[in-house]
């Protein structure tokens, strides 16, 4: 039988948070799909066009990055260790109206993109001006990406007349939608406190109208609540809530200071959460009640938020980070276990952007996103158990990276794009 990519004598992970492993195993892919995994006493005489030797090395779904805004690669670094506020308003929302431009958003998004990539992520939800440009440069690095155009009411890259938002909003998902196989287009409203009551409404109702994503940053800061100008409730969720937005296609970024009853009324509505640790430490917003998120079955996405806030977007580090942080408080290990952050960086993070059934797994039929991460590793050895990804696994460890049945990664180095142009062309503009 012909077959695209045959992946032989490796470890398989087929779903992570059920064990056991398969060791030795087969992945065989075709069509950009998942055909078959199994042991290698099993598998079948493919005519495989290409064939890769995974011993040592354990086959996995590849991660999903729930929330970044990715052409921040240009300010990581910039104005570290300020609280929210004084951090976006003081420095990064100037910046932006400076800096902000087609060409930067594609080689910063670019370079967002290969980070991701050579880390093991393989999807991303983003949301960001002059979205088209992200769109492309993921579509071009080889990065499976939920690309959302932002909705602001002030001026902003792409959408100078702050009246015509919606409309901009429109266009990019006209333009996108079954554009590329890499590519799914939605709208990040930013906020409720930098988008009036109507403007959300309207921005809710082209997702609805297009049957696209709604993301929006939610309840990130404790004083966000009296930075929304006419609220319709006590919490920012109340008022996502009462402003009927809350459904199946709604992602609920941060979710910092959400409480029983906004949690509750997340999980009545189906909405998803994307909880971001590190950003949210860094910035000093708080922690997020991931373990009673995960105790009401929430429809769950890690993410790393922008590398400006992070600084880096590497999965594995955020894994391990909310793993330790939900321990320290209230002082019980099993509070958020390793288990469920694998489960939430792979097919929980995938059903909560509304991604197709099986992505995030190694199942047949799934799409074939998936990576092969080096056990011969020191921190890696020995390996008892899956668990070890998160506290002891790192970006670096990722050799090889699939997207869609293609091989975009090779023992380190990406196939598709020039990796040291992009790297030259953002340092060109943060000389800027």
């Amino acid at each position: 039988m012909k077959i695209d990519l045959l992946i032989t004598n490796c470890a398989i992970l087929p779903v992570p948070g059920s064990e056991p492993l398969i060791d030795p195993g087969f992945v065989a892919v075709d069509a950009a799909r998942i055909l078959r995994t199994g042991p290698m006493a099993e598998c079948p005489a493919f005519d495989a066009g290409t064939v890769l030797d995974g011993q040592g090395q354990l086959a996995m779904p590849g991660l999903v990055n729930g929330h970044c805004h990715a052409p921040m690669t240009l300010f990581r670094g910039l104005a570290d260790d300020l609280d929210l506020f004084t951090w976006l308003h003081g420095h990064i929302f100037p910046a932006e109206a400076r800096q902000v431009t087609a060409e930067m958003v594609y080689w910063c998004a670019k370079l967002a993109a290969a980070e991701m990539l050579l880390s093991g992520t393989t999807t991303v939800a983003d949301g960001y001006f002059l979205e088209d440009e992200v769109a492309l440069a993921c579509a071009e690095t080889g990065l499976r990406c939920v690309a959302a155009q932002a909705v602001l009411d002030f001026p902003a890259p792409g959408a100078e007349d702050p009246e015509k938002n919606i409309e901009v909003a429109a266009r990019f998902l006209e333009r996108w939608q079954g554009r590329d196989p890499l590519v799914i287009p939605a709208v990040f409203a930013h906020s409720a406190y930098t988008c009036a009551n109507a403007t959300l409404r309207r921005a809710k109702e082209l997702t609805r109208t297009f049957q696209a994503p709604f993301f929006i940053h939610a309840a990130e800061t404790r004083e966000e609540a009296g930075q929304i100008a006419e609220p319709r409730a006590a919490t920012p969720i109340g008022h996502l809530q009462a402003l009927g937005l809350l459904d199946r296609d709604t992602v609920c970024v941060h979710c910092v200071w959400a409480d029983d009853r906004d949690l509750d009324c997340l999980a009545a509505h189906g909405a998803a959460v994307v909880t971001c640790p590190q950003s949210n430490a860094k910035l000093a917003s708080g922690r997020a009640p991931l373990a009673a998120m995960l105790s009401r079955g929430l429809r769950l996405a890690l993410g790393t938020d922008s590398a400006a806030s992070n600084n880096s977007l590497d999965l594995f580090r955020e894994m391990d980070f909310a793993a330790k942080l939900h321990k320290v408080n209230p002082c019980d290990p099993t509070a958020v276990p390793a288990r469920s952050l694998l489960e939430t960086a792979t097919w929980r993070g995938a059903e909560a952007l509304g991604l197709e059934t099986g992505h995030g797994t190694l199942t047949p039929g799934a799409p074939a996103d998936l990576i092969l991460i080096d056990l011969r590793q020191p921190q890696l050895q020995p390996f008892h158990s899956p668990q070890l990804l998160v506290y002891g696994g790192a970006g670096g460890c990722v050799r090889t990276v699939i997207v869609n049945g293609k091989l975009v990664v090779r023992n380190r180095k990406l196939s598709t794009i020039d990796l040291g142009e992009t790297c030259a062309q953002v340092r060109r503009l943060a000389g800027r």
